[in-house]
């Protein structure tokens, strides 16, 4: 029921540093992650997961082999995987809904796990930094609390968050590791960037920009990734922000505006344009109220097979 360390009950009543110092081997593994450089995951075999978004998926599966995301500067990639299945999840945390978020992709890892006997659920915590807001260590707490409310037991692994992902630079603080993968076949997790961030990048972007609560993109069984159908309204003042320059951007659209990685503001410009365009997605892009659904082809990247019009 509790969330574990060794076999041990974190105790959360005491500040994230005490819980370091109790269990160094966590400080470990954190400077062991940190150490290694990112890798870059070409599209074939990749699942990337945007942020508020989550998917899981087996070692059987014959589409895709490895879950990433990055560009979380406060946010938290969290990976929950169960040893005994094998069945793992990623997903992308802003601390929008933790523990509702939490209990969904519990509830989806043990969805995989519910025929095996043997196992544990194991977490890897991973991002955020010691930004001046103090958000991701507000993001670090909830979850921690939220998974050592569940049920089950939960293992924590890796705890490479907050202060064990703090680099400075001329007194600026900065995420170490923004991106992560996990290996569903091996469970190797591993620093990683993405060049390709798709399919509908813009559009997954727009659901997030708009409020949308965490959601599940992929269904293991059929191995198809399912993007909507999403539905908001126009986008309020985004005639403003797009008439806004880089600085103003950058100020008010990002919860950490120094630490953001260079491509942060040309991909919100981008997303702002999306919602221009698309005011309406009832009409313009989800008329008949079907997801777009993409499957892997011969060459392991994705391929719309059903979509309405966009």
């Amino acid at each position: 029921m509790p969330l574990l360390v060794n076999g041990a009950r974190v105790d959360l009543a005491r500040p994230t540093g005490d819980m370091i110092r109790a269990h160094p081997y966590l400080e470990e593994k954190a400077k062991l992650l940190r150490s290694q450089p990112a890798q870059t995951v070409e599209p074939k075999g990749l699942l990337y997961v945007q942020q508020r978004e989550f998917a899981v998926t087996t070692p059987k599966d014959g589409s895709v082999s490895i879950l990433g995301s990055d560009d979380a500067t406060t946010c938290h990639i969290v990976v929950l995987r169960h040893t005994g299945s094998g069945a793992t999840c990623l997903t992308h945390c802003d601390g929008s809904d933790t523990e509702a978020e939490v209990s969904l992709i519990m509830s989806s890892v043990k969805s995989f796990s519910n025929s095996t006997g043997c196992g544990r659920l194991e977490v890897h915590l991973v991002g955020g930094f010691n930004d001046d807001r103090q958000l991701s260590q507000k993001l670090t707490n909830q979850l921690l609390r939220a998974f050592d409310l569940q049920p089950e037991d939960v293992h924590l692994v890796t705890f490479c968050v907050t202060e064990l992902n703090d680099r400075e630079e001329q007194d600026i603080h900065f995420p170490i590791i923004y991106g992560i993968a996990v290996n569903v076949k091996t469970a190797e997790i591993f620093p990683a960037t993405f060049p390709e961030k798709g399919p509908d990048e813009d559009l997954r972007s727009a659901h997030v920009l708009t409020g949308a609560p965490l959601t599940n993109i992929y269904d293991a069984k059929t191995e198809q990734l399912r993007i909507g159908p999403y539905f908001w309204g126009p986008f309020p003042h985004v005639d403003f922000w797009l008439e806004q320059d880089d600085a103003q951007i950058l100020q008010n659209l990002s919860t950490s505006p120094l630490a953001e990685p260079p491509h942060f503001v040309s991909h919100i410009r981008s997303t702002l344009t999306f919602l221009k365009e698309h005011p309406f997605p009832s009409r313009s892009l989800f008329p008949d109220r079907k997801p777009r659904i993409y499957k892997k082809n011969e060459e392991g990247l994705w391929e719309l097979v059903c979509s309405d019009k966009i």
